[in-house]
């Protein structure tokens, strides 16, 4: 059986901007840019986005595109007289792709319940942050509700995902994709127009870097690290499936360009939606998942129309977090695909059991699971899958790439450019071979090490033990 192909450029780049554009653009970015001063901040993400998550995303486009495959079949493909050692190295870091769903399923359920609350009025109604508040809590302790919603989403990305690739995947992906933009850019201009616009985008993108040195240089950086590499989900295969659905046409340093700034493009807009909602309401824009599911939805139900207002915003987050539902169970299904020449349909319906399988205990880690803290007291089974994936396999799997992609020892620098550069299109800036063989890991490693430090706070334990 030939293998499946996507119908256009348009749907290559829906796709992989499907899969990086998610809640780490829309709810993240904007609560780590206001924790750590605004337009400083947003001005040293973007730099590490070029510096750091451009190479790899290349990269891993380059594996699945140049393997025809997944990004285990890549390594075993690419690999020479070592590769089927890479490509067991490679089931490794793809098992991510497995695992972040067992928690990114959850979080979309929550979301789809969200919207049937503001659609039913049941969420409209609660007219204080305690009611919202109650709300929530109620939402994700309810073992019912909770994996219900779950179970929804991923049935629903699972059917799209059966249905084919040109005809489920890339169809239904391209118009989720438009609607998310026309949603997000509608709700930009809303905002825009709120009592304190003016004073929230300055800050938003005016940079003062008085800010970062209040907060601590080293652990600004670091965040701009983290967001910069994480949002685009790196490390785990997740874009080398969608390099290898695409002809080579196109150069892939080009197409990396315009999937990075689509994902930007996104992030952006989804602060100058949410600043101007939190300035002009009191509201503190930095303080995590309370911000997009307790605090936004009260400001909501304060205005004319909540159901209308609320309603769209998390259809908005709905599109975003199906968007790469979608694409990492195609990620999984292309996986069984290429390993074990599963057909399409049996393929989808095995990741979409699998996933809804592993994602019970995560929806049930509020409720009848809450006792259960992996990473210590306070942390729930969300948290530890979250720790799996964002500071172990993203970065370790990162790293792979790279020793994959620039080191004579496997595919090699040569073979990576002359891949990279087939096409028309932007060419990958060849000159930056020694920032890319000799600082960039040094950058991946610096990410790994310093999430450690901060996830066990070790350094204020090494004090403790010293004093």
């Amino acid at each position: 059986m030939a293998r499946e192909t996507l119908g256009s450029r348009l749907g290559f780049l829906a796709l992989a901007a499907g899969c990086t554009i998610g809640l780490g653009n829309v709810w993240r970015f904007p609560f780590i840019t206001g924790e750590y001063g605004g337009g400083a901040f947003v001005l040293i993400y973007l730099i590490f986005l070029a510096v750091l998550g451009y190479p790899i995303l290349t990269m891993e486009l380059a594996v699945g595109r140049a393997g025809g495959s997944n990004l285990v079949g890549g390594y075993r493909k690419l690999g020479g007289k070592h590769g089927g050692i890479y490509s067991k190295i490679g089931v490794l870091f793809f098992a991510g792709n497995l695992i972040l769903l067992m928690y990114y399923s959850t979080v979309t359920g929550w979301l789809g319940s969200y919207l049937a609350g503001y659609l039913d009025g049941s969420l409209a109604s609660c007219k204080s942050a305690d009611a919202t508040g109650a709300y929530f809590s109620k939402l994700i302790s309810d073992p019912v509700r909770s994996t219900a919603g779950m179970a929804v989403v991923t049935l629903l990305s699972t059917a799209i995902c059966a249905i084919g690739l040109q005809k489920g995947v890339e169809k239904c992906v391209k118009f989720m994709m438009s609607l998310l933009f026309v949603m997000l850019i509608i709700l930009a201009v809303r905002s825009c127009f709120l009592s304190e616009a003016g004073k929230a985008m300055r800050f938003y993108l005016l940079p003062d870097f008085s800010r970062v040195a209040a907060k601590g240089v080293c652990s600004t950086l670091y965040a701009a690290m983290g967001q910069a590499f994480f949002t685009l989900s790196i490390g785990i295969g997740s874009m080398a499936i969608f390099g290898s659905y695409i002809d080579k046409k196109r150069t892939l340093g080009g197409e990396g360009i315009v999937i990075i700034l689509l994902d930007t493009l996104v992030a952006l807009l989804a602060g100058t939606m949410i600043f101007p909602i939190c300035f002009s309401y009191g509201v503190d824009v930095a303080q995590g998942p309370g911000l997009v599911f307790v605090s936004l939805p009260n400001i909501f139900n304060s205005m004319k129309y909540p159901w209308l207002i609320g309603g769209a915003f998390f259809l908005f987050l709905l599109l975003a977090a199906l968007t790469t539902l979608i694409a990492v169970i195609e990620n999984i299904a292309a996986f069984l695909i290429d390993e074990f020449a599963f057909g399409r349909k049996k393929a989808a319906v095995v990741s979409g059991l699998a996933v809804m399988v592993l994602s019970v205990p995560c929806s049930l880690g509020f409720g009848v699971l809450k006792h259960i803290s992996p990473l210590g007291k306070g942390s729930t089974i969300l948290d530890f899958e979250d720790f799996i994936v964002s500071q172990n396999l993203l970065p370790l799997g990162a790293f792979f790439i790279w020793f994959f992609c620039v080191t004579k020892y496997a595919w090699g620098w040569k073979n990576f450019i002359a891949e990279s550069d087939t096409g028309q299109g932007i060419k990958f800036p060849q000159k930056s071979f020694f920032y890319i063989k000799y600082i960039l890991p040094v950058l991946i490693a610096a990410i790994f090490i310093a999430g450690y430090i901060q996830q066990f706070d070790l350094v204020n334990k090494m004090k403790a033990l010293i004093n």
